[in-house]
């Protein structure tokens, strides 16, 4: 490939700092790729591609003419970032989740950010994911937002920007898995030589931080999924695997005796934690949207009295909404007394005032978002829209200013990617994902989501967005590796396939939820009754996947 003609653009450029200048940690790949021809780059981008296919590894877009079920589009160029980076990401993580873990207990809690004015009380119980249902609740150990994924990107300048908070269910760290099997087929010696840290260990580090909201020595753990027409069922049944837990449906759940049990071959068996993947209102009919199928009569107030932990807590929602979003640096003081690592990125709030007269002043250099909706849904990018969706916009800020927050727009930062024969920059930015158990952990690396049509910012995989390997590089004196190029995890901890035996995967559901299986073990579903296709399919329109986010 000739990275001399390689265009860095007027971005940051995350591999390139200059026409074939590559960044330091990316010189060993940037030395493969330049004896590569473009054929061995397509062929290579081929495998994969291929594999993929063969794996089943797809997701749904819903409403998508032509069928909904699509590959996850792969670039076989990787984003690399530095162990410095990745140092100042782990920790303004850390810090940012330690917040927003408090500010959900106090929201639901005594309310104490809010009645001391720190942040309006009616711009928080206005939010959609406000749940009054969870007042007084207690998590066990305190936790509520186990899982978190959150969206960052790099502007110009070389900042990193926190974008959004994803504190419900966030969805993609099977691609990061499966993206980094992929790259060892593909570079297994350039991950040698760059001492790419490894992400192999998430699935024993999630049981791990799962097993922790329960007593028992011996907790029995099952992911709850909506079912096989999610859009993220194939992540759902991947990770059930690799923990060695059960899948469920919320027929294969019951209440019994004041308990959560699975229904088994054997009888009832008792579940101490759910790993749920359904959003909040369809978790339990009694509680919240009485029409849901999707979850299980009884068991948030099985929850409420301690007796099954639920990851993530129900009621995260009201931090993810983009307009309290932008008061989390002032929660990181208020909880913490620390200045934030991690900046947010500007935002105006629609709702009334200087700040929504100075959006639809610049309406057309903002980029305007809904607070509740993802997936890239509902975004409008001002110097890209026509002028009749900018008059659309405004017409929608004037009716329901509270439903909207806008920013500035951020030149994300780009990484070459394969284009036909060429290599391109694109837009990207980078979801780390962290585990609150015993402490926050952040896994070292992501999920990268690249904007494949040429100029877009718009990275979701809903809107044609695709997906890169995220190299984490490590310490060259005291790293060690496990022969296929990635540093090992430290001694003692094990590998994501360890956990594949554990107790609570030897029942058998009785509807057949739990068993899916694909061509390579992991996501055709057979399943009995038709309860969970009509539940998906019915609300495909107003809440389409039963599941708050997707990647």
């Amino acid at each position: 490939m000739d990275l001399a003609s390689y265009d860095t653009g007027d971005f940051y450029d995350e591999m390139f700092s200059g026409a074939d200048e590559p960044r330091p940690g990316a010189s060993a790949f940037a030395k493969v790729l330049s004896g590569l021809s473009a054929q061995d780059l397509r062929k290579k981008q081929g495998v994969a591609e291929r594999d993929l296919l063969q794996r089943g590894i797809t997701f749904n877009v819903y409403g998508a003419e032509g069928g909904t079920e699509r590959i996850f589009p792969f670039d076989v160029v990787p984003r690399v970032v530095s162990q410095s980076d990745f140092s100042t990401i782990e920790r303004g993580l850390r810090q940012r989740i330690l917040a927003l873990n408090a500010f959900v207990g106090d929201v639901y809690g005594k309310r104490k950010i809010l009645s001391d004015g720190v942040i309006p009380e009616a711009l928080v119980l206005s939010a959609k994911g406000y749940l009054p249902q969870c007042n007084g609740i207690a998590p066990p150990k305190g936790i509520f937002c186990h899982v978190v994924g959150t969206d960052l990107v790099r502007d110009r300048d070389g900042q990193f920007y926190v974008l959004e908070d994803n504190l419900r269910c966030p969805s993609g760290v099977s691609y990061v898995l499966e993206n980094r099997r992929l790259m060892k087929r593909s570079f297994p010696h350039v991950l040698s030589a760059s001492r790419v840290q490894s992400v192999d260990e998430y699935p024993s580090r999630l049981l791990g931080a799962l097993r922790h909201l329960s007593s028992s020595s011996e907790p029995v753990v099952a992911l709850l999924t909506p079912g096989a027409y999610n859009s993220a069922y194939f992540e759902h049944a991947f990770l059930a695997q690799q923990m060695g837990i059960e899948l469920v449906e919320g027929r294969d759940l019951v209440v019994h005796k004041g308990v959560v049990c699975m229904r088994t071959t054997r009888g009832y068996e008792r579940v101490d934690v759910i790993y749920r993947r359904i959003d909040d209102v369809f978790l339990d009919p009694e509680a919240f949207r009485k029409d849901s199928l999707l979850g299980v009569p009884g068991l948030f107030q099985v929850f409420k009295e301690g007796r099954v932990g639920l990851a993530n807590a129900p009621g995260n929602g009201v931090a993810d909404d983009k307009a309290v979003y932008a008061y989390v640096p002032k929660m990181i003081k208020y909880y913490l007394g620390e200045d934030p690592i991690l900046p947010n990125v500007p935002t105006f709030s629609c709702e009334h005032g200087k700040e929504r007269d100075h959006v639809l002043e610049n309406l057309a250099e903002m980029v305007v978002k809904p607070v509740n909706e993802s997936g890239g849904y509902g975004i409008v990018v001002g110097p890209k829209a026509s002028k009749a969706e900018l008059e659309t916009t405004r017409a929608q800020i004037l009716e329901n200013g509270r439903n909207y927050v806008a920013q500035p727009v951020i030149g994300l930062s780009r990484v070459p990617t394969l284009v036909g024969d060429e290599l391109e920059g694109r837009h990207v930015d980078l979801r780390p994902y962290a585990l609150f158990g015993s402490d926050v952990w952040v896994l070292p690396g992501g999920l990268t989501r690249v904007a494949l049509k040429k100029g877009s910012l718009v990275v979701n995989s809903s809107q044609g967005g695709g997906s890169k390997d995220t190299w984490v590089l490590g310490d060259r004196t005291s790293s060690e590796t496990n022969g296929v190029g990635e540093q090992r995890p430290p001694p003692g901890q094990a590998s994501s396939q360890s956990q594949t035996q554990s107790g609570s995967s030897q029942s058998q559901t009785q509807s057949g939820s739990s068993q899916s299986q694909t061509q390579s073990g992991l996501s055709q579903s057979q399943t009995q009754g038709g309860s969970s296709q009509s539940q998906s399919q019915g609300e495909a329109t107003s809440e389409p996947t039963g599941e708050a986010q997707e990647c």
